[in-house]
């Protein structure tokens, strides 16, 4: 009897591998491909940007071709990163065109020096190109979805060259309080392949080495609380801001046209008051927050930056400025409260990213790959209180909270 269970099992669990492996090799081939074009384009033209000051000029030109854009492959609604999420739990449809689409109007973001990241494009991209894969398979409702996770997966970590943030951020952002497991061997061998190939085309992890120790007593736990604290609290500020400045761009200018025009010259007054540092996505500052010196208000300027980007129509990511504004706040409240910069820096960086997407397990695996294990105590501490202090509150509004972050309870609720 067990030995006829254990043959059964044995045989639908390898049938079920088999499977993955295919679709790993597949769509994690494509998704590498896909991914690395897409991080060498939007490094290549943030080095034009950066050698070229004079094309900022062009941001209302590069709004209004995003806008039209959009609106030439019938995506006027412009989906974004919650429709990848609720194709997920309850089986929207993903534009095919949606791909072809946010990589072009990323890169052209990036090319006029908008302040925005890369993973929501990545993201995207990822959801896109698995539902295209989807129906050549005629996959059904049930595979489609842990199809989409592998893409999402697959570029995220063709991008960044991390494998497992990328795999479990695909399973963990989708339900807070839920893992979908059954993703789990498909995601992780897609992030894996795309991650090889990409790397394969030049496309290097993004990771710092951090060599100092954060040694844990009760001062340096009590301070951690503290960091946290100041985390969460501006990460609900962030989101806030990003949410509001959509809603309120929509609200006062309806014409999509227009709205990107105000929203270029408002970012051109910034940068005629502010600088260069806050456009694109800013990994640079990171890197400085990581090595070097920064200034204390740089994560206040990259989050205005970045929530009129975003507001008035251009296209990317949130998550690379959340990394920027992480960073260089954690570098200020590590000078304030005796903690090393640069290591609160990196501390700031992961749980930020937390507070924002309301995922502790990613974020711990974000740490860990790109900035070694040495800190992961206080990784783990920030995180986890970050966790619980951010509230419900989320860059992606699909999100559903599905189960509270105080106590085992069922609350089923939508992400503010």
């Amino acid at each position: 009897m067990f030995l006829e269970q254990f043959l059964s099992d044995l045989k639908e669990n390898l049938s079920f591998i088999t499977r993955c492996l295919f679709v790993a090799v597949i769509l994690g081939g494509i998704c590498g491909v896909v991914g690395a074009a897409f991080c060498l384009s939007v490094n290549y033209v943030t080095e034009f940007r950066n050698d070229n000051a004079w094309i900022v000029y062009l941001l209302p030109l590069g709004g209004i071709l995003i806008v039209y854009l959009y609106r030439s492959v019938h995506l006027a609604c412009e989906p974004g990163t919650n429709t990848i999420i609720k194709s997920i739990r309850q089986q929207d449809k993903v534009p095919v065109l949606l791909a072809p689409a946010i990589f072009l109007a990323t890169v052209i973001t990036h090319l006029v020096g908008g302040s925005s990241g890369r993973e929501g494009a990545a993201l995207q991209i990822g959801g896109s190109l698995a539902t295209a894969f989807g129906k050549m398979i005629h996959a059904d409702q049930k595979q489609m979805s842990i199809l989409i996770m592998c893409g999402m997966s697959a570029v995220f970590s063709a991008l960044f060259g991390m494998p497992i943030t990328a795999t479990l951020f695909a399973m963990e952002v989708v339900s807070v309080g839920i893992f979908y497991y059954a993703a789990f061997v498909p995601c992780l061998c897609s992030s894996l392949i795309a991650a090889g190939v990409a790397r394969y085309f030049g496309c290097h992890p993004e990771s710092f080495k951090i060599s100092k120790l954060l040694h844990i007593n009760v001062m340096s736990f009590f301070k951690l609380l503290f960091f946290s604290f100041f985390i969460a609290l501006f990460s609900i500020i962030f989101i806030i801001m990003m949410h509001y400045g959509h809603k309120l761009f929509k609200k006062w200018i309806e014409n999509a046209y227009l709205r990107v025009c105000v929203g270029s010259l408002i970012l051109l007054v910034l940068v005629f008051f502010f600088g260069h540092d806050y456009l694109g996505a800013g990994m640079n500052i990171v890197e400085n927050a990581m090595t070097k010196n920064v200034h204390y208000y740089d994560f206040i300027l990259k989050a205005i930056f970045t929530a009129v980007t975003i507001g008035c129509g251009f296209k990317g990511g949130e998550i690379v400025p959340t990394f920027f504004i992480g960073a260089t706040l954690g570098y200020t409240i590590g000078m304030i409260i005796g903690i090393d910069p640069h290591i609160g820096a990196s501390l700031g960086l992961v749980s930020m990213f937390c507070c924002v997407v309301n995922c502790p397990v990613t974020s711990l695996a974000l740490g860990i790959e790109m900035f070694g294990g040495l800190n992961f105590v206080p990784f783990a501490i920030v995180v986890a209180f970050g966790y619980v202090l951010s509230g419900y509150f989320s860059l992606y509004q699909a999100q559903k909270i599905v189960y509270s972050k105080t106590s085992p309870s069922f609350i089923n609720k939508n992400a503010s």
